[in-house]
């Protein structure tokens, strides 16, 4: 068997600069810097100020750290950081807890329950669409937000939250996802100066949390199941833990709402956002998936019946997810010395991984830059396991098929009613990294399409 190489070996990314390291390529260009890195070997180091991180960009290693989630625990600066704002729960546990916390959150997202999801998100979705006007420019990222926010809050709260409790609760979400990727860069000592990023971060995540919480404790003492997430959460028992372990906490309900809440709607409105921008720029599929919709809705909203006919959608959808997935970095934290692609990596080391390294490999994806939802097609789509916008393993998204129902019926119902198309002058499209990679600014004008 060869010897182990010490980490040591392992190449440094190219731009890496004096201070901040790769911080500054990642915030300039962040598409084209995390796509560069499987070019430089299966195993990158990169720097961001003085946090360092090994980037894995092997389809077969990355595999290896979702399937030994022992030795590649979820931890390192950044995931610290994360826990610091939605506190402990499924996305953030480390190992010893994640398989009680999965059991107890499992049947909040059974097949079940996703017809009674699917109807209130067809509700939310069309009340959102159903106020654009013709000719109305949209902010579109802000637009896609308010409906992902408006679907989220509603299938996890059911009518709980006021109009006024959810327009700030939207402000609040907006604060938390666009600083935490700077406050993640920060020396933690710098997090707690009285600065104005800081006090507004700070400002927000009390408020938001406080509504969950008032939320969770009211809840409790009502009882009964509304259909709704909370209600799933609130109800869970687990055969397998003892004592007060078999439920979730208060607190532990709340951290998983907040979650839900701040990586969800973000997430798919993204994703949403992409979908549209890639539409517009390429007519010939856009024309299709028209044909698809004026077949399968006549205009209408889109519900969860109709998923399975929808395939033109949810291939642009995957497809998106591909292109430009939103969750670009999560790390892992080795709890033990192991090997990884051939080098020794010491216990406490941080290890990364990005979609974007393995969704644009040639070999696993040809013409990686091109939108091609045609690659999804049954008979030739790629391998399961180089398609990870949701991670995998034991520790893949909870979510993924709530959140792949969401966006295939908010694109459908979008798209069968209205056609977007981008101002002169603006089509090309700049992604900026914060929580999520997101389009920097795209405004977009809005007309009738279909007549019945």
């Amino acid at each position: 068997m060869a010897p182990r190489t010490p980490m040591a070996r392992i190449p440094m990314a190219r731009g890496r600069l004096p201070v901040v390291g790769h911080a500054w390529p990642m915030m300039r260009d962040p598409l084209g810097f995390l796509g560069s890195l499987s070019g430089q070997g299966p195993l990158v180091r990169i720097a961001f100020g003085p946090v360092k991180a090994v980037v894995v960009c092997d389809v077969e290693l990355v595999q290896q750290v979702f399937r030994d989630d022992r030795t590649f625990d979820k931890g390192g600066p950044f995931a610290d950081r994360v826990r610091e704002v939605v506190g402990n729960n499924l996305s953030t546990c480390p190992h010893h807890e994640h398989r009680r916390q999965r059991r107890l959150l499992q049947p909040a997202f059974h097949v079940g329950r996703f017809d009674a999801y699917g109807r209130t998100m067809a509700a939310q979705i069309a009340d959102r669409v159903d106020s654009w006007r013709a000719g109305q420019v949209l902010d579109v990222l802000a637009e896609m937000t308010m409906l992902t926010t408006n679907v989220l809050t509603a299938t996890m709260f059911s009518d709980t939250l006021s109009a006024a409790e959810l327009k700030r609760s939207q402000e609040d979400a907006e604060v938390l996802t666009t600083d935490v990727l700077q406050r993640m860069m920060m020396p933690r000592a710098v997090t707690r100066l009285p600065l104005p990023v800081n006090r507004r971060f700070e400002r927000a995540h009390t408020r938001i949390r406080g509504t969950v919480e008032a939320i969770v404790t009211a809840r409790r003492a009502e009882g009964g199941d509304r259909g709704d997430l909370l209600s799933a959460l609130l109800a869970g028992y687990d055969e397998e833990s003892a004592g007060a372990d078999r439920t979730l906490s208060d607190e532990e309900v709340v951290n998983q709402m907040l979650t839900f809440h701040l990586a969800g709607s973000e997430t798919t409105a993204v994703t949403l956002t992409w979908a549209l921008h890639l539409l517009a720029r390429h007519p010939e599929l856009e024309r299709r998936l028209h044909a698809e919709v004026d077949d399968v809705l006549a205009g209408r909203t889109a519900g969860p019946d109709d998923v399975a006919a929808l395939e033109f959608t949810g291939r642009v959808v995957t497809e998106t997810l591909r292109l430009r997935s939103p969750v670009y970095v999560l790390t892992r934290q080795v709890t033990t010395d192991t090997e990884l692609g051939g080098h020794r990596l010491p216990a406490g080391t941080v290890v990364a991984y990005s979609p974007y390294p393995i969704h644009h490999n040639p070999d696993l994806y040809p013409d990686p830059h091109r939108f091609d939802p045609d690659r999804w097609d049954p008979s030739r789509k790629p391998a399961r396991h180089a398609f990870v916008p949701f991670s995998n393993g034991a520790r893949k998204c909870i979510g993924d098929k709530f959140s792949l129902m969401e966006a295939t019926l908010a694109l459908a119902s979008i798209v069968a009613r209205w056609r977007l198309a981008h101002l002169p002058g603006e089509e090309d499209v700049r992604p900026a990294a914060a929580a999520v990679i997101r389009p920097k600014r795209l405004r977009m004008r809005v007309s009738h399409r279909y007549v019945g």
